[in-house]
């Protein structure tokens, strides 16, 4: 954990995890994503075949990424975000389709990289840029709004159309940061175990996003549509045989990967069809916070959040204290009882539950 630690900077500000960008190499990222990433070095081929839409948004417009966030992002790629952002070193704890997780080569003892974490300094500046945008836009086409954060514009309005632009390319600009982050993690593990990479077997199961908009297919009201689905706070999960998963898993489903907490669980489930028809092929992506950040602190007061995780076995990294008492577990739903209503619901069948070894948190 230390040796992650040290190679995949994290947190607020982070920088420099490879060499910062030019501007042509960044607009290159904003457009191919996750295959820049592998065209670089990290990673292979393969990888993008596990990847959704093989890691590439359609649509990226990066004339329409401000140049305040374009130089956010220039020295952020290959870092970790902070907040509910990490990385996880777990161990699959338990199988519950053998079936499926024999399909995503999942079984019980083995070790897992989990790594939630998204686009960063230029994302963030993307959203805020685009909220004043948006909220004049509202005014225009004349939303009443109950909060700011709804600010929003008809997607084939100029508006939406070079949000959508500008959102593609935060997109892709997470795509290559995960992927980059596996690569420096795989790296991470060769070196400081030293071992081949034929006997660490590392391979990608999945990488899905969420909080993001896509043009989909989906039926509405009997009839097939495109539509523009906007998954904030959820996450995709396609069904056996949807064209779009990748072929590897076609005959069972989307991989579906739900992170919690640091001290309980994260789980991989799998897309079924009663999601399509239900849900426009989504679940949950997470937990979900019952304590606010502020309301964390206070309830962590005087308590050593590193000592209480090690007493689990569970050892923890982070870049400041306060950050670790923002993600006390308990600051989170149990995800094991969500999980369960996405199973119990059809939305997202389980397969594995990930038991945390390690976390670096940001």
């Amino acid at each position: 954990m230390g040796a992650l630690f040290t190679n995949i900077p994290c947190g607020v500000g982070s920088r420099n995890a490879i060499q910062k960008l030019s501007l042509s190499d960044l607009d290159r990222v904003l457009v191919e994503g996750a295959a820049w990433a592998v065209r670089n070095g990290f990673g292979s081929p393969d990888d993008l075949e596990h990847t959704e839409e093989s890691g590439a948004l359609p649509g990226a417009r990066p004339d329409k990424v401000s140049e305040r966030a374009r130089e956010r992002g220039r020295a952020q790629l290959g870092t970790l975000g902070s907040g509910n952002h990490f990385l996880e070193v777990q161990r699959v704890d338990e199988i519950f389709d053998a079936a499926v997780a024999e399909a995503f080569g999942l079984r019980e003892g083995h070790v897992t990289i989990m790594i939630h974490s998204g686009s960063r300094g230029l994302g963030y500046q993307v959203c805020d840029d685009y909220l004043k945008v948006m909220a004049r836009a509202s005014e225009k086409y004349g939303f009443s709004l109950p909060d700011r954060q709804l600010a929003c514009a008809p997607v084939t309005s100029p508006e939406g159309q070079d949000y959508f632009g500008a959102m593609a390319c935060a997109a892709n600009f997470a795509w290559a940061n995960r992927q980059i982050m596996m690569h420096l993690s795989t790296e991470t593990f060769l070196k400081t175990l030293q071992i081949s990479p034929r006997d660490l077997g590392a391979r990608l199961v999945y990488d899905v996003c969420h909080n993001i908009a896509k043009f989909e297919e989906h039926t509405v009201d009997g009839k097939n549509r495109m539509v523009c689905v906007h998954r904030k706070g959820a996450t995709r999960a396609y069904p056996p045989g949807h064209p779009l998963v990748p072929r590897a898993y076609r005959a069972v489903g989307q991989p579906v990967l739900i992170p919690g907490d640091m001290g309980r669980a994260s789980y991989v489930s799998v897309g079924t069809q009663a999601a399509m028809e239900e849900t426009f092929g989504s679940t949950c992506h997470g937990a979900g916070r019952v304590l606010s950040r502020h309301k964390a602190i206070k309830a962590a007061k005087g308590r050593a959040i590193y000592r209480e995780l090690e007493d689990q076995g569970i050892i923890a990294r982070s870049r400041g204290k306060k950050t670790m008492a923002e993600e006390m577990p308990e600051a989170y739903k149990d995800i094991n009882n969500v999980v369960q209503v996405m199973h119990d619901a059809g939305i997202a069948r389980k397969v594995a539950r990930l038991k945390p070894l390690g976390v670096i948190k940001g």
